[in-house]
This record gives C-alpha cells, structure tokens and sequence, in this order.
C-alpha cells in the first residue's frame, strides 16, 4: 500500500498579527513624502535648486508610486504579495537612507526608490487584507489609512526639530529609514507564513473590467481632491489675505481632521456593507467644501473651517472606502490586488499631474479656475458613485 504523503501543518496567523504588521508597513507609506516639504526652501537653498527641479522631485515620487502600483501585481507573481510588500518597504529604507547623503543625485534617487516602494506595498497590502481579514475590511483599510496619515503629520511636524536636533536636512529625511526597517521586522516574521494559504490563479490588470473602471474613477478622483487641496489649499488662503502662519495652520487642521474621518467613515460602512451610502456622504461633503471656498471662502464669525472640515472629510473617508469596495466586491486576493493596482496606479498619476496643471490656471486665470479642478473630480466620484452603488456592481 503506498505511502499517503504527509502535509505538513503550520499554525495559522491570527488576525490581530495580520493587523498590526499591515498598520507598521501603512505608517511609512506618507511619512517620507509628507517630511519633504518643510525643508523644501532649505534644501533648495543648500543644493541651489531650482524651484521647478524642487517640486519636480516630488512629483516624480508620485509617478514612481504609480508605476509601482502598476508592477506590484508582477512582483507578486513571482515571489508572493508578502515577499512582495517586504520588498517594497526594504525600498523605501533604502531611498530613506539614500537621503542621508546630501546631493541632488541622490534626493533624486531616494525619493525614485521611495515612490517605487510605496506603491508597491500599497497594492500588496490590499490582497493581503482581502485574504486574510475579509470580514474586517473596512476596519482594516480605515485603520490602514489612519496609520499612514498618523505617519504622515509625524513626519511633517518633527521634519524641522529633527534638522536642527541632528544637524542637517538630509539627517532629517534619513531619520525615516529606522521606521521602515521596523516595519520589515515586524513584516517579515509575522506574514511568512501567509502564502501557504491557497491563492488564486494571478489577475492580469482588468482595464476592460467595468467594476474596475468605475473604482477607478472614484480613487482617481479622490487623488485629484487630496494633492489639490495638499498643493493649494494654504496658497489660496494665502492670496485671501492670510498669514503664512495661518494658512498652516488651516493646512494643518485639514490634514488632522482626515484621521478621524478615515477610521470611522469605513467602520460606518462595513455594519451593513453600506458603501454606497457613505461614499455619497464624502462626495456630498467634498462638493459644499469646494463650492463655499469658491464663493465664500470667507464665513463671518467662523471663517474658513466649515468648508476645511467638509473638504478634509472627504479625502479622509474617500481613500480607504476606495480601498474598501475593491476588498468588498472581488472574490479573492489575487483579484483584489489586481484591482487596486489599477486603481491606485491610475489615481497617482493623475494626483501628479493634478496640481502642475492647477498651476498653470492660477498663472493663466486665477486661484477659482484652478479649484474647479477639485470641483470637476468631486463631479466625476459622484457619477462613480451613482453607477458603482445602488446596481452594486461587483468584478465578474
């Protein structure tokens, strides 16, 4: 009689160590972006940019975490969407510590890595969360979210203090290397495992996928609203009339308030996997936030921070809920990465592309042509709403 094989057997992972390893990777996937721009006029000063090349570093970062959205499903064939997140995060250190060299060769090519890793894990994270937390979704990509906006605040109000107590900007950027390479050693040991659960077959990018499509345009426009009001929020204001100091402040209670937004919005939704209704919630809340700021930006007695507040929640809310829908509505891991590489691929090259050419409208026309911008994506998430949500259309 012959041998019956014999399968070996390892205990599984629990949720709550899925969780966390997933929430130490989402802290470092804004911080390096978010502690560039306050030393942006210092580094410019010591390396004798050019305001152009300057802002050019940071855009390109955003079309590397595009391109990286696009190869992670390619990556993930080969090695696994767990190896393929270490080795996203392995690249965010290392562009982090190629910062600490300060050149422009290397400002260049550490944020290059940086962009790279960044939507690699991205994607790799969703399929992750799909296999192994389907039943917490939308608490899972909220408190995601979370971690990546807690990153990023930390990381833009210690960017200043930690120049000074270090010595230099390029310490100051290099600093965010010791978190990436925390989170691969929380990473690694806490998901090795993970692969040895059956996948699907892998997905190739579904762009003729209609549910694809359509989640493409609610991130995509998303992106616009967040790195439009991100590049020009405190500038309009500005122009208003206010201080370089209280625009930042404004710029600051707008990033704040994301957090909370992020984290219950998603945890409304899941209770009875109600994501239309919520998702029309931030599309409504980013249209009264955009459309008071074009004609009254201005409020007597509370000023500016009922519309603030409104735009704010609606990037905050919008971006784990476009993460949401994508876990909620395809039938495995391997798809859903497939999906948000798409999704997320797509949304970072227009959040590139977004604020040169809004730009170029305030030069041409004027701050309010260039916040119609913002006005146009809210418009266009909400035809993706309307067609995404009562239909509940899903990937077949």
């Amino acid at each position: 009689m012959p041998d019956t094989p014999v399968t070996e057997t390892r205990p599984a992972v629990r949720p709550v160590v899925v969780l966390l390893a997933v929430l130490a990777l989402g802290v470092n996937l804004r911080a390096a972006l978010s502690a560039y721009p306050p030393l942006l006029e210092t580094i410019r000063a010591d390396l004798g940019l050019s305001a152009g090349f300057a802002g050019l570093v940071q855009a390109a970062t955003i079309l590397m975490m595009g391109a990286g959205s696009f190869a992670a499903p390619i990556l993930a064939r080969r090695v696994g969407r767990e190896q393929a997140a270490a080795l996203g995060i392995a690249a965010i250190a290392l562009g982090s510590a190629t910062h600490g060299v300060p050149a422009a060769v290397t400002l260049v090519a550490g944020s290059l890595a940086i962009g790279l890793g960044i939507g690699v894990v991205g994607v790799a994270i969703t399929g992750v969360v799909r296999d192994h937390l389907p039943e917490r979704a939308g608490a899972a990509t909220g408190l995601y979210t979370v971690s990546m906006m807690g990153g990023a605040t930390v990381a833009s109000l210690t960017a200043l203090p930690l120049q000074d107590a270090l010595g230099g900007w390029w310490w100051a950027l290099a600093a965010w290397t010791v978190p990436a390479v925390l989170a691969l050693v929380v990473w690694w040991p806490a998901t090795r495992r993970l692969h040895d659960i059956p996948a699907a077959a892998p997905v190739r990018l579904p762009w003729r996928n209609r549910f694809a499509r359509l989640a493409v345009l609610f991130q995509a426009m998303s992106s616009v609203q967040f790195y439009g009001w991100l590049t020009w929020l405190a500038p309009f204001y500005e122009a208003q009339g206010f201080s370089t100091a209280r625009a930042a402040v404004l710029l600051s209670v707008w990033n704040v308030v994301q957090i909370p937004a992020a984290l219950l919005v998603p945890l409304a939704a899941e209770r009875r996997r109600a994501w239309a209704p919520w998702a029309a919630f931030c599309v409504v809340c980013g249209a009264i936030g955009v459309t008071g700021i074009l004609v009254a930006p201005v409020l007597p007695v509370v000023g500016p921070w009922v519309w603030v507040v409104l735009a704010s929640v609606a990037v905050g809310a919008g971006f784990p809920l476009g993460l949401a829908v994508v876990a909620w509505r395809t039938p495995d891991g391997a798809t859903s990465a497939s999906v948000s590489a798409l999704t997320l691929g797509s949304a970072y090259l227009l959040a590139a592309v977004a604020p040169p050419v809004m730009g170029v409208l305030i030069d041409l026309a004027g701050f309010r042509a260039a916040l119609a911008v913002i006005a146009a994506g809210v418009v266009v998430q909400g035809v993706a709403v309307v067609r995404l949500g009562p239909r509940r259309v899903t990937y077949t």
